[in-house]
């Protein structure tokens, strides 16, 4: 099975809420009165569930939006030799989807409509591709000894791409877990693609559910520690996501400081 069973206080939760509006629906349609103790009680009980497993309000865009203007301003200063040609042309198209998403959903990412996940995906491939041009002709570049006379410069293309590598699988995360932010808003799927804190002790963390900062906070300790931390996991392209971004940035962060320490000698 391609996710992880949640846990079986999780499930026992679930059914008994299914089961509560099972007998209320039944209630309903032989007349029950819709305030009835029935109704009551099965609006009680969906308020005690984790808000992560709730219908919400849906995350505010602030958080994402700014993320992939940091990505887009960092691929506008690399340098032209480590940049996707015309460097103008992919910086150009990510801002045209930007927009184009901001009208669909300008304050909280919340309403379903037939082309925002299509036009989000092409928005994180286009970072991902322009990202991995960069990175793939740096080390290129760093291997063959064309570039890299300088340490400062050297760290600092350096230093953009992988934070630019750490905001694109962020943004991978945030799109593909649940079903993306509208489904876990609207409370889709229980079962989550990456098994965060929060989620073992729901009574603790009553209200909190999985948004960008969290997707983003999973992205950097996976670069920086090569492996999950307290974040888990629990599908199997989750699990591919996470082992390829750790291998890029092993490797980006191998060659480029080898090669910066070399040059400070």
């Amino acid at each position: 099975m391609d996710a992880a069973r949640p846990s079986p206080d999780h499930v026992h939760r679930l059914r008994s809420i299914r089961a509560e509006l099972a007998h209320l629906e039944e209630l309903l349609c032989h007349g029950a009165h819709p305030m009835s103790d029935a109704a009551r009680t099965v609006a009680d009980t969906a308020k005690r569930a984790p808000a992560w497993l709730r219908v919400t309000r849906g995350e505010q865009r602030w958080a994402v939006t700014a993320a992939i203007a940091l990505a887009v301003t960092l691929q506008l200063v690399l340098p032209d030799r480590l940049a996707f040609r015309p460097h103008w042309l992919l910086p150009t198209l990510e801002i045209a989807l930007v927009a184009v998403l901001i009208a669909l959903n300008p304050v909280r990412i919340s309403r379903g409509h037939p082309w925002l996940r299509p036009l989000s995906v092409a928005l994180i491939a286009l970072i991902s591709l322009a990202n991995g041009w960069s990175a793939a002709l740096l080390v290129i570049d760093l291997l063959a000894a064309r570039a890299g006379e300088e340490p400062g410069p050297l760290l600092g293309s350096g230093g953009a791409i992988w934070l630019t590598n750490v905001i694109a699988f962020a943004l991978w995360y945030w799109e593909w877990d649940r079903g993306g932010p509208v489904a876990r808003a609207q409370g889709e799927h229980p079962r989550p693609d990456f098994r965060f804190p929060q989620m073992e002790e729901p009574e603790l963390h009553p209200d909190w559910e999985p948004h960008f900062v969290d997707y983003f906070y999973l992205s950097f300790t996976n670069a920086t520690a090569f492996s999950p931390t307290d974040v888990m996991p629990m599908s199997r392209w989750a699990k591919v996501l996470m082992l390829s971004q750790s291998a890029i940035s092993l490797v980006t962060l191998a060659v480029v400081v080898s090669r910066a320490v070399s040059l400070f000698k």
